[in-house]
């Protein structure tokens, strides 16, 4: 569970956080963020963010409310709303289409049943982290897909950060990742990226990942792939947990858990 409320100390030093801090500077504040300090970042042609209670009085279903009026409600003194407030400020274009296919998937199926796709649109949108993946580093997407966490984290650490290069995008990861703990999964999204990418500005980068993103997954098919939201144990990232310097922190298989007979036999 994350902390009662606001605590900067829970974001500052945590690497997790540190694209975060780099466009939003959140440490730096002694107050808690509110919706007003959230309006600053908004995207103006995707949504403004307004109090919960709109949609309490409203009585619409939440994406239903989004859907019709622009407006993201959001709690306040949440840590969840608040960083699914980030995200829909820094992936507007994406987390627009993911509303629109939410309810093209009401549509069809009624609010009540929820269908493949709109289970794959809630894992990105609570748990996802993109893999950005420069021409040169496709194994890597192998490598995760088939638990070989000694291959990617240990003998090929050298390319996070400099071909492979995590984004986090699921804002309940963020909210979890307040109090990390070993077990914290979260699912793999892979994106192919220009060579260079991983030393692209914040800006630019993300700016990017937003157009893709929205136009992958537009096209149809890429969050139905079974090769796509694979998970991942955001620990035995390199450099968001200084306990995985050590090899002996991936042979903790209770959390690097081996491959499944069942997918390596799919796989």
């Amino acid at each position: 569970m994350p902390p009662p409320w606001w605590d900067a100390e829970c974001v500052s030093g945590n690497p997790i956080f540190a694209d975060l801090e780099q466009f939003f500077d959140i440490s730096r504040r002694d107050a808690a963020p509110d919706i007003a300090w959230l309006n600053q970042f908004a995207p103006t042609t995707a949504v403004r963010f307004v109090d919960n209670e709109s949609l309490s009085a409203d009585g619409r279903y939440y994406e239903a409310y989004i859907y019709a009026t622009g407006q993201v409600p959001t709690r306040s003194d949440n840590w969840h709303d608040f960083f699914g407030g980030l995200i829909w400020c820094l992936f507007p274009k994406t987390k627009t289409l993911l509303n629109q296919l939410h309810m093209a998937e009401i549509t069809k199926h009624g609010a009540k049943q929820r269908s493949k796709l709109r289970n794959k649109l809630t894992l990105l949108d609570e748990c996802g982290v993109i893999i950005c993946l420069e021409p040169a580093m496709p194994q890597h997407a192998t490598l995760l897909r088939n638990h070989q966490w000694q291959h990617t984290f240990v003998t090929q650490r050298s390319d996070w950060w400099q071909g492979v290069r995590p984004v986090i995008f699921g804002h309940a990861i963020y909210e979890m990742a307040t109090r990390p703990f070993l077990g914290l999964t979260a699912k793999c999204l892979f994106i192919d990226v220009p060579a260079g990418f991983s030393h692209w500005s914040l800006t630019d980068a993300y700016s990017f990942l937003d157009q893709k993103l929205q136009q992958q997954i537009a096209n149809g098919g890429l969050l139905l792939d079974n090769g796509q939201l694979t998970p991942l144990p955001l620990l035995g990232v390199p450099g968001w947990c200084s306990a995985n310097i050590k090899t002996s922190f991936y042979q903790n298989t209770d959390y690097f858990r081996p491959v499944s007979t069942k997918k390596s036999s799919n796989d």
